[in-house]
Order: C-alpha cells, then structure tokens, then sequence
C-alpha cells in the first residue's frame, strides 16, 4: 500500500484562518500584545485535515513574498490585492515557528509561488506515494493525477471536496490537464489577468469539451462562430500570456526528500510552544493525535 503524503498549501490554510477569525475582531492576542488567531486556526485546519486524510508524511509549502517569475512577466499580476492586514503579518513567522516545532518541513522558493512547490514535489512523491494536497485554491486542481488528489477546503471546518483522477471530469466536465487552458480562455480575477475579453467560463468550458485545447482552438479558429473568431483573434497575445501565467511551474529546482518513518507529533515540544503562544485551550486538540 502507498504512503500517503499531505502537501499543504500554508498560505491558504493560513489566510482562511485568519480571516475566519478576524471578521469578528477576534485576533487573540497573547498577553504581550502578538496576534495568534490565523495561527489558530490555521493548526484547527490542520489537525482536522490530518485526523481525515491519515497522512504519514506532511509537508507545508509557502510563498516567500509577492514578487515572482509570473509578475516579471506581467506586471498586473495579483496586482488588485491590497497588503495584508497588520494584526496578520507577524503571523507568517509565527506559523512557521509552529510547523517547524511540530516536524513538519517548511518548503518554499524564491521567485516561485507555493503553488510552483506543490507541484513540484507532488510530481516527484507521486511515483512512489499518494499525495493529497490541502487547499482551498482551485488553481491546484491542474495537479490532478492517478496518485495526486486535491482536497479543496469548503466553508466551515471539517468540509472538503476532494478530487481525484476518477471523478474530476463528473465534477468538472473537463479533464485536470484542460485547466490551464480553461484559464487562459477565460482569466482569473483574483490573480489579475484577463484572458480573452468578452469569453466567460460557460463559453470557455463549451469551447474546450469541443475543442480540447487552445491548440486546437487555433488550428481551427475560422470554424469557429464569427464573435468568438473576433474576440480571440483580438487577444492572442493575452490569451498566450494568460495561460503560462495559469500553468503551474512542476520544474522547480526545489528539493525535500521525504522522512520514511511515519510522522507522529511530539506532544511535549508542541505544548511548550503552544503555552508560549498562551493557546492552552489546543492542548486537547493535539493531544488526540
């Protein structure tokens, strides 16, 4: 039987705490003044996902700051998202201290989004393991494989879509290597970069389970009905751009070779930080793991 291993988008679980928290103005500060809620519930997220999936290895990958090859690229990427919220920013070190105490690798590279990272290592594992990757970000279901599941995190705790090689075209009604150009068709607002103006994901997708690919798209641009032909041909540039901005990097030069003994936390050294942190009340938590 595979190992199973837990790649976990840090980032994801790290904001969706924060703000599942924040919106209420609970930051949860220690007695020296340090905000601790996404930490929090980031480790809620986590012991949750660990009690489900049953992994036997975990490892967390983060973004290493804002600027990447991709907004070398195109300078409008992400560029719609404001700073983080200051009660958040001194969290990013925080969350790191935590996962470190507890033997869980942090991975990330310079230059590269976590995202590049996930599918890096979850390429490499996957020849040998089952890999489930923890996130609430859609753009990772293009990692989708016959060993690579994406458990895509719903609302409220303990919620999760997973999708796997057997069931993503009942889901989605195309195939995981369909999703950089479905993409590059339509945009993504939340990263900032339109794709071809006027094409929306309804006509993006019926374009797609006919046509496959936007290789295809092109070979055969004069078949296509004259609005679509217009849009596309006014946006090639884009439409390209676009869809390397989508299509996550799995050639990255990072490197983490995985623990072969099963991970098991230490509890003792996980309390210490925890009580540092004044998060007494996860004692019960982690102590059922």
């Amino acid at each position: 039987m595979k190992k199973k291993v837990l790649l976990v988008d840090g980032m994801a679980l790290l904001f969706r705490g924060f703000y599942a928290t924040a919106y209420r103005g609970n930051f949860m500060k220690t007695s020296k003044g340090v905000p601790t809620n996404g930490v929090y519930q980031f480790l809620r997220y986590l012991f949750d996902a660990i009690n489900k999936f049953e992994p036997n290895q975990i490892v967390c990958c983060w973004d290493m700051g804002s600027k990447t090859f991709r907004t070398e690229i195109y300078e409008g990427y992400k560029a719609n998202r404001s700073s983080p919220p200051e009660e958040l920013v001194p969290q990013f070190d925080l969350v790191k201290q935590v996962t470190e105490i507890m033997d869980i690798p942090n991975i990330g590279l310079v230059n590269y989004e976590a995202d590049d990272c996930i599918g890096t290592l979850a390429r490499r594992y996957a020849e040998e393991n089952q890999i489930i990757i923890l996130t609430g970000d859609h753009d990772l279901l293009q990692l989708v494989d016959k060993n690579i599941e994406v458990a895509i995190m719903k609302k409220g705790q303990g919620n999760y879509e997973v999708f796997d090689h057997l069931n993503f075209y009942d889901k989605k009604g195309i195939n995981p290597n369909q999703i950089v150009d479905l993409k590059g068709l339509m945009g993504d607002s939340a990263d900032n970069y339109p794709g071809v103006k006027g094409i929306g994901e309804k006509t993006a997708l019926k374009l797609l389970k006919e046509h496959e690919s936007i290789d295809n798209l092109l070979e055969r641009l004069d078949d296509l009905p004259k609005g679509v032909q217009t849009k596309i041909k006014n946006n090639l540039d884009m439409l390209e751009l676009s869809r390397n901005l989508a299509e996550i990097n799995c050639n990255t030069p990072v490197t983490h070779e995985l623990n072969h003994k099963k991970w098991i936390p230490n509890h003792h050294v996980i309390q210490e930080k925890l009580t540092q942190l004044e998060l007494n009340h996860m004692t019960r938590l982690i102590n059922s793991n």
